[in-house]
C-alpha cells in the first residue's frame, strides 16, 4: 500500500514561515531569481535559523514516535528545487524531520493544499494565504517581524485563537460594523442558544482536538480562546464550542482590551487573528499570523 496522509494532522508552510530566509528573500523580491539561487547554493552548507512558525512545527512534530506518525508537515514554497535542498537540510540541522515538499519557482503553491489535504497552511506570501482561504483551508500569513516563541513550555504546543472570523463565522461581526457595539451585544444575547456558523479554522480546531485526546508523554495540547468580545456576547462562544464537543483550555473574553500582554502571558507558540491591529499588536510579544477572512478584510 502507497504511503497516505489520511488520519494525519497535515500542516503545510512556506520556507519563510518556518525559518529566517528575510534577507534571501529581499534579493527574491528585487527581481532576479537567478541572483537568488546562487545565495541559496552558496549558503548550502549554512543552516537557515529558526523562523516565526519553527516552534510550532517542532512541537507538533513530537507527536510522531515509533508507533505513530500522527503529524505530518509539508514545506509549500514558491522556491525553485536547488533552494528546496537548503530547505531540508536546515530542518535536518534544527531536528526536524521534513520529508515532503512541493517548490513552484515562483507560480503560486497553494493549489497543492488539496491534494495534501491540508488542515493548516502558513506563509508570509498574502496573495497565497488569500487564495488558500478562498479555496476553503485554514491559512494565516506569518508576519515575520513578529518576536520568536518563547521557552517555558517546552511541552505543550500553545496556540491561541480569536473568534469571530477565524474559528467562528463573521456573522456577529457583521452585525457590529454595520451596526455598533449594543447592536452586537443584543444580537448575541438574543441568540445565546444558537451556535455560531463555523469559520475558516474550525478544521485545524477539529483535528487539534483529536490530536489532543491521542496524546503522548512527550508533548500536549493547550488552546487559548482569546477575544474582543465580553459579557454577555461570550456566553454564545462558549455554547457554540460546546455544540461542537471541543474545549478550550483557556478563555479570555476582553471586551476591546489589547491582547498582546494577556497573549505574552499565555505564552503561545502561534496567534491567529483576522484583524491586522490586533494580530499587529499580538506580534511584539507573540509569534502571530493575519488570517484574511471576514468582512474587515473584504
Amino acid at each position: 500500500m502507497g504511503a497516505s496522509l489520511q488520519d494525519k494532522l497535515v500542516v503545510a508552510i512556506s520556507s519563510r514561515a518556518l525559518f529566517d530566509f528575510e534577507e534571501e528573500n529581499r534579493i527574491f523580491e528585487s527581481g532576479d531569481p537567478g541572483a537568488y539561487m546562487a545565495l541559496q547554493l552558496q549558503r548550502l552548507e549554512l543552516p537557515a535559523r529558526p523562523g516565526i512558525a519553527f516552534s510550532l512545527i517542532k512541537k507538533l512534530l513530537a507527536f510522531n514516535d515509533a508507533g505513530a506518525q500522527r503529524v505530518a508537515v509539508v514545506i509549500l514554497s514558491r522556491n525553485d528545487p536547488v533552494s528546496g535542498m537548503r530547505i531540508f537540510r536546515s530542518g535536518h540541522a534544527n531536528q526536524i524531520k521534513l520529508e515532503r515538499g512541493v517548490f513552484t519557482q515562483g507560480r503560486p503553491p497553494f493549489r497543492y493544499l488539496r491534494p495534501l489535504g491540508a488542515h493548516l497552511f502558513l506563509s508570509a506570501n498574502a496573495e497565497d494565504v488569500r487564495e488558500a482561504l478562498n479555496a476553503g483551508f485554514p491559512a494565516a500569513r506569518v508576519l515575520t517581524e513578529s518576536v520568536l516563541a518563547g521557552n517555558n513550555y517546552p511541552d505543550e504546543v500553545r496556540i491561541a485563537f480569536d473568534g469571530d472570523a477565524v474559528l467562528f463565522s463573521d456573522e456577529a461581526e457583521q452585525v457590529f460594523q454595520s451596526q455598533g457595539l449594543d447592536a452586537f451585544q443584543q444580537h448575541e444575547l438574543s441568540k445565546a442558544t444558537q451556535p455560531l456558523p463555523e469559520g475558516p479554522f474550525k478544521p485545524l480546531l477539529v483535528a487539534l482536538h483529536r490530536l489532543q485526546l491521542a496524546g503522548t508523554p512527550a508533548m500536549k495540547i493547550r488552546t487559548a480562546l482569546v477575544t474582543a468580545r465580553s459579557a454577555p456576547a461570550h456566553e454564545r462562544a462558549i455554547r457554540t464550542l460546546m455544540n461542537w464537543r471541543i474545549q478550550v483550555d483557556e478563555a479570555m473574553f476582553l471586551g476591546g482590551l489589547p491582547k498582546g500582554e494577556f497573549l505574552r502571558e499565555f505564552e503561545p507558540d502561534f496567534f491567529f487573528d483576522d484583524q491586522t491591529g490586533h494580530v499587529m499588536h499580538a506580534a511584539r510579544h507573540v509569534p502571530a499570523g493575519h488570517v484574511a477572512a471576514g468582512i474587515v478584510n473584504r
